[in-house]
């Protein structure tokens, strides 16, 4: 099968791009900048050039493909995006649709991210495409931008709060948008992704203190010290929307029946990716890098 995958450099599409490869197919990937997504895809993607914002990306986007996996980022203009593109790709009669939404997404509609997804999924459903919506959690690997203050300062500032936040591997998410682009039985189906049962921010500290071998500590639920840290280095439209879910995430958590990790067993072949074995991995990489450095 031939597969486009939109959103294809970032954490979640590189990695469905690579689970695509890996089971025989071919990928062709939409960036803005094709000298670095070749370089991180590879030579075996077709790299097409484009903005969804504009209208002669969608012309020829769809030419021999069988499905295509919708991932549009976090911003002003996703809802737009997403609806264009969806459009566009009932227009030119693509058969299969996987896009990813966010866990939950129904019940807080009020955060921008989660909101400007809801459209998305009923312009999905209503394509006239076979088609799949993944709903992840909160990424593991979202705890990669937080080396610094992990590994140098001994604190985990992500202010998940004590309600429990189930977590999910990108990589869990990537084979099961792989299975649902490529296999039967996946078609009008949406999924809640998860690959864990619910932890607090606490607990996250405590499983980065396991894997350094060193004390880490939470820095706690206070929402205006995380706000004028953040605003150090992401834009403000961001950090609204971004405080905002940590402010839901405080007061409701999110909460899975535990059946849902036996649903994902199911789902993927094996079971989910275990927050320990991403801690101590990562802890490995980022040892391994540092090695590296020193030595060059």
């Amino acid at each position: 099968m031939k597969l486009l995958v939109i959103g294809a450099t970032g954490t979640v599409g590189s990695n469905v791009v690579r689970e695509l490869l890996a089971r025989g197919h071919e990928v062709r990937a939409l960036t803005r900048d094709a000298g670095t997504a070749g370089d991180r895809l590879g030579a075996q993607v077709e790299i097409v050039r484009g903005d969804l914002l504009d209208r002669d990306t969608h012309r020829a986007l769809y030419d021999g493909i069988d499905g295509a996996f919708l991932l549009f980022s976090v911003g002003p203009t996703e809802a737009f995006e997403g609806l264009v593109t969806v459009s566009s790709a009932m227009t030119a009669g693509v058969k299969r649709l996987v896009y990813l939404s966010v866990i939950h997404a129904d019940r807080a509609p009020h955060l921008p991210h989660f909101g400007s997804k809801l459209g998305i999924e009923a312009a999905v459903k209503a394509s006239g495409s076979a088609w799949t919506i993944l709903r992840p959690s909160h990424f593991y690997q979202n705890d990669l931008s937080l080396r610094d203050a992990i590994t140098q300062f001994g604190v985990y500032p992500s202010p998940l709060g004590s309600a429990g936040v189930a977590r999910v591997d990108v990589r869990d998410v990537a084979e099961l948008a792989a299975s649902a682009l490529t296999q039967p039985g996946h078609a009008s189906k949406t999924y809640e992704v998860i690959s864990c049962a619910p932890v607090t921010g606490a607990q996250m500290a405590e499983a980065w203190s396991a894997a350094l071998g060193r004390p880490v500590r939470y820095a706690g639920d206070d929402l205006e010290g995380w706000e004028r840290q953040a605003s150090q280095f992401m834009p403000p439209w961001m950090v609204y929307d971004l405080k905002l879910m940590y402010r839901h995430f405080q007061r409701h958590g999110v909460r899975v029946p535990a059946a849902e990790l036996a649903a994902m067993h199911k789902l993927l072949g094996h079971p989910p990716r275990k927050l320990e074995d991403f801690t101590t991995e990562t802890v490995a990489a980022w040892a391994r890098e540092g090695a590296a450095q020193r030595a060059s």
